[in-house]
């Protein structure tokens, strides 16, 4: 059986917008691709709310900077075989200032931790999976439209970038916009239906890089 990390913010983690908790086990994208490749593979939740690529907030009681605690979690998990990296969405919050330019470029560098981590003798270097969000959608209650704000059009630059320095290090790439929409209650995170969507578009995907029958 392949083990997979998978690394990733709230989207990962499964927040429910609609109840403030968290999205039933098996609604979870993580727990889906694990369904769809059942006795394939084991895939491991690494989720957290609020974390972003490869930056220092500061306005955050915990470390959300994804560069700081994913060697941490390779060398807790392994072996891995494929590790799955959805992040960026954080990067783009007001307090931090980021852009979609330097998500990518936090993934890039979240990439290279995971190719030259030194995992050990008897250890193989796992697969990395890059994985764009889905883009920011207008929300239903009071807050700056992100349909015309600039975070919003940053989201539209996810995908192109994120391939890019995908094609670059020879990593693999999903669009998860491509199944996933927002929800219109913040604009942001997923319902139950759409973090499923992720995990059902990319069984294919894993399957393939990991060539499991």
């Amino acid at each position: 059986m392949k083990t997979i990390l998978a690394f990733g913010d709230s989207l990962t983690f499964g927040f429910d917008r609609a109840t403030g908790g968290r999205h039933a086990r098996l609604d979870r994208w993580p727990l889906v691709l694990q369904e769809a490749l059942v006795g394939k593979v084991h895939v491991i939740e690494e989720g957290l709310g609020g974390r972003n690529t490869a930056v220092d907030d500061p306005t955050s009681t915990i470390d959300r900077n994804g560069a700081h605690i994913l060697p941490v979690l390779l060398d807790t998990h392994k072996p891995l075989d494929l590790v799955i990296i959805m992040l960026g969405t954080n990067d783009l919050r007001v307090a931090l200032g980021g852009t979609a330019q330097g998500a990518a470029q936090g993934m890039k560098r979240l990439a290279e931790i995971a190719r030259d981590h030194p995992y050990g003798p008897g250890f193989t270097v796992p697969q990395v999976l890059l994985v764009s969000p889905p883009v920011f959608a207008k929300p239903t209650w009071s807050v700056p439209d992100p349909s015309v704000s600039p975070r919003n059009q940053e989201s539209h630059l996810f995908a192109g970038l994120y391939r890019s320095v995908a094609q670059e290090l020879g990593c693999g790439f999903f669009d998860a916009a491509t199944v996933a929409k927002s929800t219109a209650e913040d604009g942001v995170h997923l319902d139950a239906a759409n973090t499923r969507a992720i995990g059902k578009g990319m069984a294919p995907l894993v399957k393939d890089l990991l060539s499991v029958a």
